[in-house]
């Protein structure tokens, strides 16, 4: 149906009926997301029942798994609203606790950018900070951060020692001394330093997905697990084991440690120059939101899109 109504110069406005507002939680994207979890979790709940390192660590990450799947399933099969929080509040603590769940099977680093998306496509929506607490949390976040960046090129320089040697003990020393470091500081300032980053930026005006310069950092500080339970983790086994013979070189595999923990440094580097400089603008996600709260501090209704509006020329043009 459409409704006229007359403007103060005599012309007729027609107003149409206002569009359903868009699916809540993302719609058919996010349902299909859901789904590849399920089946996600379900994959690392097959590899871990078939091993039998670190069991407490193995024994939380089947118990969080079990928990993800039901949850997830109830998100799935309940209301959209329901569905839409149980999501967010599940995958904001899997985003974070894959980290762990990755010692006894390292796949699950994959299921952070897949925890990630869904999060992002549910668009979560926190309330804002205290300016006490944001002070507290951003204190912790910058301490963490620099404390990452502090152990990547503590890490770096032991490879390049490692590498640049002509002493066996030392050599075998700097990798013995490069794994400790990696598994007694790396990971859990990885860890809490993304854990700080998700809280500050979904509690205040910065938001996850609103600016360029947050979503590029993100990406940085969640590719940096990835390629380091991948890859140089790996690597730093390999040249401590086999430099525990003095008659093994590092060949390859020692360039190869060096460049990944170099890499690393630039990284975390940019990440701190994109928190300093915060370059390029909003996203059209942070555009909306900005004018979805300009609306709510008008007092117009923001669970409908505004109707769309056709101004006819003449009375003989109004549709009634």
């Amino acid at each position: 149906m459409h409704s006229d109504t007359r403007s103060p110069t005599g012309r007729t406005t027609v107003v149409g009926d206002a569009p359903a507002p868009a699916h809540p939680g993302g719609g058919r994207a996010l349902a299909t997301l859901r789904w590849v979890f399920v089946g996600f979790a379900g994959l690392n709940l097959a590899l871990l029942s078939n091993g039998s390192d670190v069991p407490p660590l193995r024994l939380m990450a089947v118990l969080g798994y079990a928990a993800a799947v039901v949850l997830s399933v109830v998100a799935a099969l309940g209301g959209p609203e329901r569905g839409r929080r149980i999501t967010i509040v599940l995958h904001l603590a899997m985003a974070v606790l894959q980290f762990v769940f990755s010692i006894p099977v390292s796949v699950a680093l994959l299921g952070i950018p897949l925890s990630v998306a869904i999060l992002a496509l549910s668009r979560p929506r926190f309330p804002r900070m205290s300016p006490r607490a944001r002070r507290v949390w951003l204190t912790l976040h910058v301490g963490f951060s620099v404390g990452w960046l502090g152990v990547a090129l503590t890490m770096t320089t032991l490879a390049v020692t490692a590498v640049a040697t002509d002493s066996h003990p030392v050599r075998h020393g700097a990798y013995e001394l490069l794994r400790v470091v990696d598994l007694a500081a790396a990971i859990p300032s990885m860890f809490l330093s993304i854990l700080t980053g998700l809280v500050v930026s979904l509690g205040t005006k910065w938001g996850l997905v609103r600016h360029w310069w947050v979503i590029a950092k993100f990406a940085v500080s969640v590719s940096i697990p990835l390629v380091a339970g991948t890859v140089e983790s790996a690597l730093a086994d390999e040249l401590a084991l086999r430099t525990a013979d003095p008659a093994a070189g590092v060949g390859g595999a020692g360039a190869a440690l060096t460049a990944c923990l170099g890499g690393f440094t630039v990284a975390l580097w940019a990440a701190t120059i994109l928190s300093v400089f915060k370059p390029w603008g909003r996203t059209r996600w942070g555009r909306a939101a900005d004018a979805r709260e300009r609306g709510e501090r008008r007092g117009i209704p923001v669970d409908r899109p505004a109707a769309p509006v056709r101004v006819a020329r003449s009375h003989r043009d109004a549709v009634t």
